[in-house]
């Protein structure tokens, strides 16, 4: 997913698809680890996709910060 998808979901569900996330990287790091990870690849897509929501959550919350100031 872009950065765009992720600013129009709601907190919830960024917390929610961060779980998801969060989770399926902890299976493939135990499947690395075992040596039967599939795609070796997803694990850096997790860590991107995952970040891109942390950056949407800060954006939102200093949006909020800055029009509750104002």
């Amino acid at each position: 997913m872009k950065i765009e998808e992720f600013r129009g979901l709601k907190p919830a569900e960024l917390d929610r698809k961060a779980e998801e996330l969060r989770r399926e990287r902890f299976q493939l790091r135990i499947q690395q680890q075992v040596g039967q990870v599939e795609k070796p690849s997803r694990l850096r897509e997790i860590r991107k996709t995952i970040a891109r929501i942390e950056t949407a959550r800060s954006e939102s919350r200093l949006t909020a910060a800055t029009k509750g100031k104002s």
